[in-house]
């Protein structure tokens, strides 16, 4: 499909850059919704063919059709937690008084919309478990509004709080809450709508308009503030971050006493993570001087780095997140990339290692300093989520909430495997697949990457993966460097100038999953999603002969001005900016997918987006195909895929999870003739 040019050059520090869809950017432009259609209208028919499309979305409805609890949260007596049972667009809110109590719903967002497109994205509950504070988003948008609903009355405040996006609610007592928001769009120009974060304070049973500022730092109007209240609610603490840079800061004041902030910590020097207090000797999660995390003691009378006290020194594993309970400490270690949980006491001894399933990932840790029992939920390749409860007075380990299984985990296996990259360095990778299989070559592969902003790629169960393994499919997931999986010094390896070291580490997976008779060439697929969507573009248009299908799910493609889109900003930390940096424009532009495509043969190929992705916006996805399909000189489909009232993906119903999900597997079953 030919799409219309436009004569657009940009200079780049003295290299004159092309961008002849920059008119693809605007998805409000009728012209551009015309190419969508005419675009999904293409894919559409491509999808059309395969017989077994409607099976595979029955059997995709049946695989996603089991209840699954979220991470529970206690307040007072009661216990909060969200439950899915199995088909419903979004999850429901429920609440128990006390852990064998009857469970009640509290709020049911599929009541909302009848299309399950108005989400509930977080929420926040004070100590009495008087009020629910919770955000609501439309349409997949990162936009949130903050509403309040009287738990004893059953009914809800009028209170409605804008601007919002990424916000916490730290309660005070059940006075009110702390907040952070942004400019109230038309009150600064449009570039810094996601600029010029603030802290509020909101009283119960007043207006947003009545809020009070509590910070600001306009001078530093890419910091972004994230609030929280101690357990003993004396202090106020405000974790500063610059963009997506994990070496935030910390301010802090006594509430009640202080009027202005003590800055404990500056953004930009190390990764602090509040964990609890003493009175004044708080606790930090802390990669400073300890690539691998460590904890310690900060008397706030004596602050300086040389008064520190460390309590857990920096271990083999790398630390993938802590919690203060119980006077100690439950540490949620990454040990080759999957989950290790131990429990330490306020010296640092180790108590206990918690003994999970299998080799999996724990996926959110709840606790309190001020309470005697955590919950956790683990789940692995071939095992969905379940939550488990630990009790420190008793040392029982019991399960909360368990799924009921759709398939049958006995047939497949796991493993891993460590192999070299381009450089030499060596990469772990897990494979799935059924028992007995045959290393001939012979059978499909999707292999899985992310490999960035220090976020770790660890064993989690999927049931479009289980699809594929039931297809005789094998499942590769690398812990390509950019992520958190071995450290700090490993997620460096792996951004800004180094971001290319991600690619040779996908690329080096590939050949091996090749030479070693998993696959073949042609049979091999690679997916990838947002920072992985960047990963397998990348790749694709360096070494298109590699691979022989493509998954490039809303991806970042421009790398010289993804900048100026809503919050892409905040990823300039963790790849740089072309626009302002003379080197950072050297290495960009050398591996921007955008800018790398040449006219070759290319294999199948689907992009996938969505119109009201407000994080990576679709612009990326929509210049990124039209440029494929000009330069595709085989005949391979490249396609384009739209889904429509949905955004980056958090939030989206199941049934548009599971059409979407249906559509990529039915490209699939026919490119590969599966």
């Amino acid at each position: 499909m030919q799409t219309r040019k436009v004569d657009v050059v940009e200079n780049f520090h003295g290299t004159w850059v092309a961008d002849p869809y920059r008119w693809l950017e605007n998805s409000r432009d009728p012209e551009v919704r015309e190419w969508v259609d005419r675009q999904n209208e293409r894919t559409e028919e491509f999808l059309k063919t395969p017989e077994r499309r409607p099976a595979i979305k029955e059997r995709l409805a049946e695989l996603w059709d089991y209840p699954r609890t979220f991470l529970p949260r206690k307040a007072g007596s009661w216990y909060f937690y969200e439950h899915n049972s199995g088909l419903q667009n979004q999850p429901v809110l429920y609440r128990k008084n006390g852990l064998d109590g009857e469970a009640e719903v509290v709020l049911d967002p599929n009541r909302w919309s009848e299309d399950g497109t108005v989400a509930m994205s977080g929420f926040s509950v004070d100590e009495g478990a008087r009020y629910l504070s919770y955000t609501v988003s439309v349409h997949g948008s990162d936009r949130q509004e903050i509403r309040i609903r009287d738990l004893e009355k059953g009914v809800e405040l009028p209170d409605v709080i804008k601007w919002c996006r990424f916000t916490n609610m730290a309660w005070f007592k059940d006075l009110g809450f702390y907040y952070s928001r942004y400019p109230q769009p038309g009150t600064v120009a449009p570039e810094d709508e996601n600029n010029f974060n603030q802290v509020y304070w909101h009283s119960l049973g007043t207006t947003q308009e009545e809020d009070v500022l509590v910070f600001e730092m306009p001078e530093q109007k890419e910091l972004s503030f994230s609030p929280s209240i101690s357990c003993d609610q004396q202090y106020l603490i405000l974790h500063a971050f610059r963009g997506t840079d994990d070496c935030n800061g910390v301010f802090y004041r006594r509430l009640g006493h202080d009027r202005e902030f003590v800055r404990l910590f500056e953004p930009g020097e190390a990764a602090y993570h509040y964990l609890g207090n003493e009175g004044r000797t708080f606790f930090f999660a802390t990669n400073w001087q300890a690539p691998r995390g460590r904890i310690v003691a900060v008397d706030l009378d004596k602050p300086g780095k040389e008064h520190w006290v460390e309590i857990l020194p920096e271990q083999k594993d790398a630390i993938e997140d802590v919690r203060c309970v119980d006077g100690g400490f439950v540490v949620y270690f990454l040990h080759n990339a999957y989950a290790v949980l131990r429990t330490y006491d306020r010296q640092g001894r180790e108590l206990k290692e918690l003994e999970l399933p299998a080799m999996g990932s724990i996926q959110g840790l709840w606790g309190r300093p001020n309470q005697k029992e955590v919950f956790f939920v683990f789940t692995s390749f071939l095992h969905p989520e379940a939550v488990y409860h630990y009790d420190f007075e008793t040392g029982d380990l019991r399960i909360f909430a368990e799924p009921k299984l759709t398939f049958r985990p006995e047939e497949f296996e796991t493993h891993q495997v460590f192999y070299p990259s381009k450089d030499g360095t060596q990469v772990s990778m897990f494979l799935v697949h059924k028992k007995g299989l045959k290393l001939d070559g012979r059978s499909p592969a999707l292999l899985y990457g992310y490999g960035g902003f220090n976020i770790a790629i660890t064993p989690f169960f999927s049931p479009v993966r289980m699809w594929w393994l039931e297809q005789g499919g094998v499942y590769a997931v690398a812990n390509l460097r950019g992520g958190s999986e071995y450290g700090e010094e490993w997620h460096q390896a792996g951004m800004l100038a180094n971001k290319q070291n991600v690619f040779d580490d996908f690329m080096a997976a590939a050949e091996w999953l090749v030479a070693n008779g998993y696959t073949s060439r042609e049979r091999l697929v690679i997916e990838g999603r947002s920072n992985g969507g960047l990963l397998v573009s990348a790749v694709l248009v360096q070494r298109p002969e590699l691979f022989g299908a493509v998954v490039c799910v809303v991806p970042v493609t421009d790398m010289l001005r993804f900048h100026r889109f809503t919050v892409g900003r905040y990823w300039v930390p963790e790849y740089g900016d072309a626009e302002t940096n003379p080197e950072h424009f050297q290495f960009l532009y050398k591996y921007s997918p955008l800018h790398n495509v040449k006219p070759a043969e290319y294999p199948p190929t689907i992009v996938v987006t969505a119109d009201g992705d407000d994080r990576v916006v679709p612009g990326h996805a929509y210049k990124f195909a039209a440029t494929l399909q000009e330069a595709q000189k085989g005949k391979a489909p490249v396609l384009l895929r739209v889904d429509t009232k949905s955004g980056h993906g958090h939030g989206k119903p199941t049934a548009k999870i599971v059409e979407e999900q249906s559509d990529i597997c039915a490209f699939l079953v026919k490119v590969l003739g599966i």
